[in-house]
């Protein structure tokens, strides 16, 4: 009886959660219709500023404002949160004649925030608003409303903010992506921003930065035989070696995996032929500037994990293997 009992909690429990989750699912998708020319009038507001985004909001939607300030400023527009309460205080004097604010209170009725109203219409700056009440005082302050139309909270008794302040964080990424692209914000604007970290490492490094390169670089040329070319990879601790013509460019590649199909199929007499006649003729190749990111997707979408690494005059620099990714 006990464990019959315990399974019917946990089943109402997983009832509930799934319940939680649907609502919020409602609320995320009446913002999406809710999306209109106020969203393309924020999003050029934003774009034209010469200062910054000033973000103001009161407990769960400071907790969320905080998250959409580090989001705009990550990605191109520089962006900081300012505690409404603080400001009263002395923190009002973050706010700049070039700045614009961007204030959220799904209620519209904030105390903190009312109290601050004021003090931000005479800077003259424009007020952008995410709010579920239109027709409250920030709405009226505004010169931009984003509408957050969600009907009822996910938690059982409607109060405690949740589909409201999961509305809220999508439409802060929304507009924060669309400053980007309206921005032009590239992959390269990116890494400058984010240094540090794995992030940092696939949008800064380069494959000159983790290539196999001098004595490790495994070279042979096309007239020596397969079993010398073994010997280089061998040595060199590769998986494959890159093959040079005469004038030291590349002619080709032979990797591991060439070496086992070529071992089930004919047999080992091909080790002693020329390498020239077992490679790879024109493979794949990247140059020393391409960066992890681009190393990552070209071995996801490709059947190798070994590129050669080659300079403007084709000749092989280095060796990559997959492996130096991680």
């Amino acid at each position: 009886m006990g464990k019959k009992k315990k399974n019917n909690e946990h089943r109402d429990l997983l009832r509930l959660a799934g319940r939680v989750i649907e609502i919020e699912e409602q609320g995320l998708r009446a913002t999406r219709k809710a999306l209109g020319r106020q969203f393309i009038r924020a999003v050029e507001i934003f774009k034209n500023i010469r200062g910054r985004i000033i973000v103001i909001g009161i407990g769960k939607s400071g907790l969320v404002g905080r998250k959409l300030a580090s989001t705009f400023t990550s990605t191109g527009t520089t962006a900081v949160f300012m505690h409404p309460a603080e400001a009263l205080h002395g923190d009002l004097g973050l706010l700049a004649a070039d700045d614009a604010v961007l204030a959220l209170s799904f209620s519209g009725e904030a105390d903190e925030v009312k109290k601050l109203l004021p003090y931000v219409k005479n800077t003259g700056v424009p007020i952008v608003s995410m709010t579920g009440a239109p027709r409250s005082l920030l709405a009226r302050q505004s010169d931009v409303i984003l509408r957050i139309p969600v009907k009822r909270e996910a938690d059982t008794l409607n109060l405690a903010p949740t589909a409201s302040t999961t509305a809220m964080m999508a439409l802060g990424d929304a507009l924060a992506m669309a400053l980007m692209k309206a921005k032009g914000f590239k992959k390269e604007d990116f890494a400058r921003l984010h240094p540090g970290g794995a992030l940092g490492r696939r949008l800064n490094l380069k494959a000159k930065d983790i290539m196999h390169q001098g004595k490790a670089n495994p070279v042979i040329r096309q007239d020596r035989l397969t079993r010398e070319a073994l010997l280089v990879m061998t040595k060199t601790r590769s998986g494959a070696v890159n093959v040079i013509d005469g004038r030291g460019r590349l002619a080709g590649f032979f990797t591991d995996g060439d070496l086992r199909r070529r071992l089930n199929a004919r047999g080992a007499a091909f080790l002693d032929r020329p390498v020239r006649e077992v490679m790879t003729k024109n493979p794949f190749v990247v140059g020393p500037m391409t960066d992890l990111d681009e190393l990552s997707r070209i071995f996801k979408n490709r059947p190798f994990d070994n590129m050669p690494v080659v300079d403007e005059k084709r000749r092989p620099v280095g060796l990559v293997d997959e492996r130096d990714l991680l």
